[in-house]
């Protein structure tokens, strides 16, 4: 008789962490267990506090309840549905009572001239480390990063043995340039666009309120994006073609081992944190709903205010939950 895979000893990921940012879940199920969403594969059963989590990213091979969702939303956590290991978002969802106090810090920092062009130097800063760039306008920083952009092209064209005559692309086209390395380039950015863009609907924050980009509905996700090319996209297309793996897929797959590796999309969730949060503040705290104060703002809603009520912290953990290889047909 078959093992009954469904009614292994679950895990609560409670006991072992108290603060997880996001949980990516892959070949499993997700249902609902009272306040906790039960991850389930034929390998192990994970219960999750869904109070716990700020952002949920659905993988392929996922399926989910609707009473999984409907606990989500209450409880003010994001869905992503996306690519294996988080690249590519094809949808997302977000709970109506998630917090807003990021998207508002972001609107507020997007819409001052000066307080724009802090986050912008701060985000040019990022790729320039060491360099004094307080001072810099943003022509002046774009200089320096065309600059940079064509030292790294000769670097990495001498280092592969890959010839690099400039770059050529066709946005929403990774394929329409003419050499491999362009269009590995330009397919593995695609495939970080998508990473991007989940972390960035997770945390609450628009994709749209650029600051060095502007003008379109992902501008967000585009300087976000921009921080992390040159350590992961750009060698990964020249690397690829030096081994004659040229097909869109190849820069995917290669893409999502790479970022799996190194904790990209943890990094990514800090690095926006930090470049929108103040100092000392934390705007990804989940709160379900929110009242007014006249006194200290707001205080949490849904709580029996005679009584003392604690309340928990998100941190910079990801989770991941995988299942195993389906069985090969016989």
């Amino acid at each position: 008789m078959a093992d009954i895979w469904w009614k292994a000893d679950p895990h609560d990921l409670h006991r072992l962490i108290d603060r997880v940012s996001s949980v990516y879940v892959e070949r499993s199920h997700l249902d609902r267990d009272e306040n906790a969403v039960v991850v389930i594969n034929r390998r192990e059963t994970v219960r999750i506090p869904a109070a716990m989590i700020a952002v949920v990213l659905l993988g392929p091979g996922t399926r989910v309840t609707h009473g999984a969702i409907r606990l989500l939303a209450d409880s003010g956590t994001a869905v992503c549905w996306v690519g294996e290991q988080g690249v590519r978002m094809y949808a997302a969802g977000l709970g109506p009572s998630r917090s807003a106090g990021l998207l508002h810090r972001q609107a507020w920092l997007v819409t001052r001239p000066k307080e724009r062009l802090g986050v912008a130097r701060a985000m040019y800063g990022m790729r320039f480390p060491g360099e004094d760039v307080t001072r810099a306008t943003m022509q002046q920083l774009r200089g320096r990063e065309g600059s940079r952009f064509k030292k790294l092209y000769q670097e990495h064209s001498r280092r592969t043995g890959v010839p690099w005559n400039g770059r050529v692309y066709q946005t929403g086209d990774a394929f329409a340039a003419g050499d491999d390395v362009n269009r590995l380039f330009s397919a593995a950015n695609a495939a970080l666009y998508g990473i991007c863009h989940a972390v960035v609907v997770g945390l609450g924050a628009s994709p749209g309120l650029g600051f060095v980009h502007t003008g379109s509905a992902i501008s967000f996700v585009l300087d976000v994006a921009d921080l992390y090319k040159a350590e992961f996209t750009l060698p990964l297309a020249f690397e690829l073609t030096a081994d004659g793996l040229t097909e869109e897929r190849d820069a995917r797959v290669a893409l999502r081992d790479r970022i799996a590796e190194t904790g990209l999309l943890g990094r990514i969730v800090t690095d926006v944190k930090a470049l929108l949060n103040p100092p000392g503040v934390d705007f990804d705290t989940p709160e379900t709903s929110a009242l007014w104060d006249e006194q200290v703002g707001t205080v949490s809603a849904g709580v029996n205010w005679a009584s003392d009520v604690s309340s928990a912290t998100m941190g910079e953990r990801h989770i991941a939950v995988i299942g195993p290889e389906p069985e090969q047909a016989g």
